[in-house]
């Protein structure tokens, strides 16, 4: 029907009305705008910038920026540096988590115990790190390497040890008596039954430590009384003491794509692992 040249329905409501209500009714698409809008003003944006300043020199277009880097010694000895302090600092975090976790996982408590682990992580990692650095001077302790690998390792165990332990707590454990029926000892049935499961666990807690750890700030600075400097700390540097923004922009850019690099080979390594762990648990 018609009412004052308007086409309503039959409850009285002029379509016209009805259409611009259901167009501009919440759901769950428009939740996404805000998170959208944010992505593109905190990330894109910034990624943008350090891309334009990278091949900025003078005002313009140079790979003046990435030679300066690529000819310092020292920029690359940093780069180095970071690299090794996170496979050492990964390794001893997988050494020392998974026989912790492996224990907690067959303790009835062990779910509770876990969390006197990560406890520490409701700390800022600042405060636990100048809190390690005063226990150090107390004892006497000259800062250096050393100090640095300790630092990282207590502040990133927590993330190797946590994945750990959700992944052996999660494996059947009538694999580990199947394997023990067929005459398998303890050290069989942990090499054939509980490792290849757990290599999901294993994979996760490599990328929740390595990827931080080689671009981690702060942390070497304080526990080597600024000796030793990473990525991280270069990065700061450039940007807020040097003032070269476009080689700071190009040590950012390399770190991106070592992080980028690192996930696809550690995804790339989880795929493999998990298609042939039906066949090689046996």
């Amino acid at each position: 029907m018609k009412t004052n040249n308007l086409i309503v329905n039959d409850n009285g409501v002029p379509r016209e009305l009805k259409k611009r209500r259901e167009k501009f009714r919440l759901n769950r698409k428009v939740f996404s705008y805000p998170y959208m809008l944010f992505l593109l003003v905190f990330v894109v944006l910034p990624l943008v910038m350090i891309l334009v300043n990278a091949f900025l020199v003078d005002g313009q277009l140079s790979l003046g920026n990435f030679v300066d880097f690529f000819t310092q010694k020292t920029s690359l000895q940093v780069l180095g540096n970071s690299l090794l302090v996170g496979l050492v600092t990964t390794l001893l975090c997988l050494i020392i988590g998974y026989p912790v976790a492996l224990i907690l996982s067959k303790m009835d408590s062990g779910k509770i115990l876990v969390l006197f682990f990560v406890l520490p992580m409701w700390v800022n990692f600042l405060i636990r790190t100048l809190a390690t650095k005063t226990i150090f001077e107390s004892l006497g302790v000259s800062m250096g390497m050393g100090t640095v690998v300790f630092g990282m390792v207590y502040n990133y165990l927590p993330f190797m040890i946590l994945p750990l332990h959700t992944t052996l707590s999660n494996i059947d454990k009538s694999y580990a008596e199947a394997a023990k029926d067929l005459g398998a000892d303890e050290v069989n049935c942990f090499l054939k039954t509980t490792l290849p499961l757990s290599v999901p666990g294993i994979i996760s807690g490599i990328t929740m430590v390595f990827i931080p750890t080689i671009s981690t700030y702060a942390i070497s600075e304080l526990l080597s009384e600024r000796t030793i400097k990473l990525f991280g700390d270069s990065i700061s540097l450039k940007f807020n003491n040097d003032g070269a923004w476009g080689v700071g922009s190009v040590m950012s850019i390399i770190m991106l794509i070592l992080v980028i690099v690192s996930n696809v080979l550690i995804n790339k390594f989880s795929d493999g692992s998990t298609s042939n762990k039906g066949r090689n648990i046996w």
